[in-house]
């Protein structure tokens, strides 16, 4: 059975911004997929689980028929206007709190133009700092290697004061098999200059020293750090972005009350649920894999919760340049979450009480908690 969970508005404690205009048929389907390349000849990236689920949810919203053909539904899209059915979509998805992960490029909404978009207050939308993208700003702003250096960790205390949490693709950039110690402030002056020789403005920052150095930093704010882990993009090296080969860097940097958070983690989320279960500060979301699993999503969503403990996994849709991404997000983490809990329940494995009750944990209390944003006042 699906149990009623009657959910609070979500905190969604990893997503981006949208876009401010409105996406032709390729680039909106360009947003469907972690593949940098088109479709293969005579498919479409609709004929995904994700394009289902925008498909099923997203037409209602903008008074269409469920499972419209996307071409009407893009033609509709068109007909609203960017900004119409932006503020449609996400007035629709349940979200009540944005934590945004800032460090994307491209013409995107910050966190207070999102919440306001959907309808709440300024407030609603916080700041999740992408620590490359910190350092690439502070190498353009600086003059040498040193001054890099000194440039960078003013940057990361003062962000620490603003922000909700840090947040490190370290994964895509090297992988996750970095030495678990901080660096020696020789190593990091030494890594700074050969970076700052060789690269060229807006460069990328790749190199592992530099990386460790990042993360312990943000380490040593007590911020929580969220770790790209798990499925993404074809810059990534899936088997060097799995959550296990951070197991000796959860273990050395546990004594700073940095809470670590394990984003996504798909294929390797039960290996994310195992960490989150046997260390006391790493947590764990899976809502990159939640999106794109589509209608498999309580098959991924029940593993998950095989480890974690129940106060340690978040919600997030990962949403990025669509608003639909929040509906589906949310949507499906709905209704995977009532049949999962729902079936526990019909088996007399949990309790109906026990089961609103985590699911309210999964859908916002845990990351109110975690990131310091109060009780729900609303």
């Amino acid at each position: 059975m699906d149990l009623d969970l009657a959910l609070p508005p979500l905190v969604d404690q990893h997503c981006h911004g949208v876009l401010r205009h409105d996406p032709d048929a390729d680039e909106f389907a360009s947003y469907l997929t972690e593949s940098d390349a088109p479709a293969a000849p005579g498919t479409s990236f609709f004929d995904t689980q994700l394009g289902f689920a925008v498909r099923r949810w997203c037409p209602p919203l903008l008074g269409l028929e469920a499972h419209c053909p996307a071409e009407r539904y893009l033609e509709r899209r068109r007909e609203l206007g960017a900004e119409e059915a932006t503020r449609r979509l996400l007035r629709a998805s349940g979200t009540g709190t944005y934590l945004v992960d800032t460090g994307l490029p491209g013409d995107l909404t910050g966190p207070a133009e999102l919440a306001g978009l959907a309808g709440l207050d300024d407030g609603r939308g916080h700041v999740v700092v992408r620590l490359e993208a910190l350092a690439e700003r502070s190498a353009d702003a600086s003059h040498g290697p040193g001054a890099f250096v000194e440039v960078l960790g003013h940057a990361v205390v003062a962000s620490s004061r603003t922000a909700a949490g840090f947040k490190s693709v370290a994964a895509y950039r090297h992988g996750l098999g970095l030495d678990p110690e901080p660096p020696a402030p020789a190593e990091v002056h030494a890594a700074a200059a050969r970076w700052m020789d060789s690269r060229p403005r807006g460069g990328r920052l790749r190199d592992p020293v530099l990386l460790r150095h990042l993360l312990w930093s943000a380490v040593r704010t007590g911020l929580p750090l969220q770790l790209h882990t798990g499925f993404g993009d074809p810059d990534l090296r899936l088997d060097h972005a799995d959550p296990l080969l951070l197991t000796d860097f959860i273990r050395a940097v546990g004594t700073y009350g940095s809470p670590l958070v394990l984003l996504h983690g798909y294929p390797y989320h039960r290996h994310a649920a195992y960490l989150a279960n046997v260390f006391t500060h790493v947590y764990a979301d899976v809502g990159l894999a939640l999106c794109h699993t589509g209608a498999r999503a309580d098959a991924v969503l029940a593993e998950a919760l095989e480890l974690t403990p129940f106060g340690k996994l978040l919600y997030s849709s990962d949403a990025f340049g669509l608003p639909e991404l929040y509906v589906v997000g949310a949507r499906v983490f709905e209704e995977a979450l009532g049949g999962v809990l729902g079936a526990w329940t019909e088996s007399g494995a949990w309790s109906e009480p026990d089961a609103r009750r985590v699911a309210h944990l999964l859908a916002a209390g845990n990351a109110r908690r975690l990131y310091g944003l109060g009780p729900e006042t609303d």
